[in-house]
């Protein structure tokens, strides 16, 4: 037995002896290493862009460095499992993507009573027939039926339309224009013959 034994052994421990061999293993061994810490070093950096709590990112490389360089393998499968799905990158697009929906959204205003989209400049809803804007007598811009005023040019609706009532019931009925006063006539004379016509 030791006959077969014997030159394996031989073989073996030429071969483990041979510098090549060493070389070889020796590189092998700091490939793992540097693997191992560069694999620490890449959790490090990853939980950072993950997340803003500043303690996770030294718990994910030392997740790594705690299972040696033998067995870092299985940290960096359960680092993986463990670690947040998305990056703070990530989640800002998100976000700014749901706010630029949001408004867009938002701009398509509705109306108060049938709740269906309506346009900014509409003066009437379609569907239900509410009044949603209404136009500003002084510089015929658009106002909410709500405002008391104009925003834009500061005219008072509560006085403007009593104002405008006011000014149409009280307001003087236009004389005919008088074709002789403006060629040259005296009106004067023209009132007081118009004036004994109506006498007689």
């Amino acid at each position: 037995m030791d006959a077969i034994f014997e030159p394996i052994g031989q073989f073996w421990e030429g071969f483990l002896s041979n510098p090549i061999v060493q070389l070889a293993s020796q590189l092998i061994v700091i490939y793992v290493v540097l693997l191992w810490l560069g694999t620490a070093y890449w959790a490090f950096r990853d939980m950072q862009a993950r997340t803003e709590n500043p303690i996770l990112p030294y718990f994910a490389a030392a997740l790594i460095i705690f299972f040696t360089p033998l067995l870092f393998m299985f940290a960096v499968v359960l680092y993986l499992i463990v670690r947040p799905r998305e990056t703070l990158a990530e989640v800002y697009e998100r976000s700014l993507a749901e706010e630029s929906l949001l408004a867009e959204v938002e701009k398509n205003e509705l109306c108060p009573v049938c709740r269906d989209r309506v346009d900014a400049e509409w003066l009437v809803c379609p569907n239900c027939r509410t009044r949603l804007h209404r136009v500003c007598p002084s510089c015929n811009r658009l106002a909410e039926p709500t405002w008391p005023l104009c925003a834009f040019c500061g005219v008072d609706f509560g006085r403007d339309s009593s104002r405008t009532s006011r000014s149409r019931s009280t307001a003087p009925v236009a004389e005919p224009l008088d074709v002789e006063s403006a060629s040259g006539v005296d009106a004067t004379a023209e009132r007081a013959r118009l004036r004994g016509a109506t006498n007689t």
